[in-house]
């Protein structure tokens, strides 16, 4: 169901955690894999993501072109893009799982996108704080949220942006 996609530069000890929060959504069958779109680590981030069952991309591309080719080789049709350092809290699963099926009773009028949202303790990104997932977005997301999107929706809008790219040049 989910694709998670984690962008790493030498980020060993912040991805340990984060990954070690994922697992309850692979045991659940919700997280079907991990891809991370590394910018050329010099510290064991590829040991890490080997250990864990990661695929692990590497390249000297700029982080959207990055993330962007994770994206492409995901599988899933859900992708949740996550920095290094964010901790899901236990709560995760059964709110994404929400938040899939509202989406999928709804079709194409459904939300398109959710972020998680730390909790009001003011605890930075790194540390263990609860996370929630916030359905609809009052704006765009800042990175230590995380954002789930449809895949079909996420594709659509690189599309877009690459046509308007073009058409400005």
């Amino acid at each position: 169901m989910l694709s998670v996609i984690i962008p790493t530069l030498d980020s060993e000890r912040l991805l340990v955690p984060t990954l070690a929060a994922l697992v309850p959504g692979a045991t659940d069958g919700l997280v079907s894999e991990v891809l991370l779109a590394d910018g050329g680590s010099a510290d064991d981030t590829a040991t890490v993501a080997d250990v864990a069952g990661c695929k692990f991309i590497s390249g000297d591309a700029p982080l959207a072109r990055r993330l962007k080719s994770a994206a492409g080789a995901a599988r899933a049709p859900y992708l949740l893009f996550l920095r290094p350092g964010c901790i899901l809290d236990a709560p995760w699963v059964g709110e994404v799982r929400r938040f899939l099926d509202q989406r999928a009773g709804a079709g194409e009028r459904g939300r398109r996108a959710a972020a998680f949202r730390r909790d009001s303790s003011g605890q930075p990104a790194h540390r263990k704080v609860s996370w929630w997932l916030r359905a609809r977005l009052g704006g765009l997301p800042q990175p230590e949220q995380g954002l789930l999107i449809a895949r079909v929706f996420y594709d659509a809008d690189l599309h877009a942006h690459d046509r308007r790219r073009r058409a400005d040049t």
